[in-house]
């Protein structure tokens, strides 16, 4: 196998594309939250296709990927995608990161932008400034404390698992990624120079409002808070209504955010 071909292949094992984009298409790679998965942005894909082309992440450790030992450390994650994301391809590239996704995407955006290729955009959703302590540890709760945990974070949001099977399979994913971002220790450095959208929803019990807009210290460039109703999982009922701005900030036919102050 030519390094090229394996390059191909581990490619498509971590980046998913769910509906084919036109030629062109401004890039949209969606980074999951701890447990998730690529099929979480499957919506996204449905209702941005082929207008926007859609990449979904599916990290180690979970369903097709099962087998792999989950990565615990976010930077390892953000350092595997980097080295896999096409350096010849000029489309621009937004990074939407949901969560534990959200710091992953800004140490992804903070890997490309030391690289000469900076992000068009970086959107961090539901998680606070990536600077801020992470907040409680659930990693090494029982399995039953750490559903609860998560049944709180979905609240009405997302439906329960009922399935004992599937919630078994997902624990040791959920598992290690809350290890992952409880261990995350940010590293002060530069501010991006992308522009930085924090998306929260306004009842989410982990990130309170004065922590989303923390994200603006991330970047020299335009930021902008944007807020729906909801909790953690907020964009699950509201899907659409996210979409359609992310639509509007990718075609850019929507209004300019405002600058970050100086």
């Amino acid at each position: 196998m030519t390094t090229t071909t394996a390059i191909t292949a581990e490619r498509d094992l971590w980046i998913r594309r769910f509906r084919p984009a036109r030629p062109g298409a401004p890039r949209l790679l969606c980074l999951p939250h701890a447990g998730g998965s690529a099929g979480f942005y499957l919506p996204f894909a449905q209702e941005l296709a082929p207008e926007v082309n859609v990449l979904a992440v599916q990290y180690p450790g979970r369903q097709d990927r099962r087998a792999e030992p989950a990565s615990l450390s976010l930077t390892e994650l953000a350092e595997a995608l980097f080295r896999l994301l096409d350096p010849e391809d000029q489309t621009p590239l937004t990074l939407f990161g949901h969560s534990m996704g959200a710091v992953v995407s800004f140490e992804l955006a903070r890997l490309l932008e030391a690289a000469g290729r900076p992000p068009a955009h970086l959107v961090a959703s539901a998680r606070r400034g990536p600077h801020l302590p992470p907040g409680p540890s659930f990693h090494h709760l029982g399995d039953a404390a750490l559903l609860a945990e998560v049944s709180r974070l979905n609240g009405t949001d997302v439906p329960p698992l009922e399935d004992e099977d599937i919630l078994r399979m997902a624990l040791p994913a959920l598992r290690a990624d809350f290890r992952a971002v409880e261990s995350h220790v940010h590293t002060p450095g530069p501010p991006l120079t992308c522009p930085v959208t924090a998306m929260t929803g306004t009842t989410d019990p982990r990130v309170p409002l004065r922590d989303a807009r923390t994200w603006s210290t991330t970047t020299r460039g335009p930021f902008t808070l944007s807020l729906h109703p909801g909790g953690h999982f907020y964009l699950v009922p509201r899907h659409s209504e996210v979409t359609t701005e992310l639509r509007s900030l990718l075609t850019r036919t929507g209004p300019e955010p405002t600058p970050h102050p100086a």
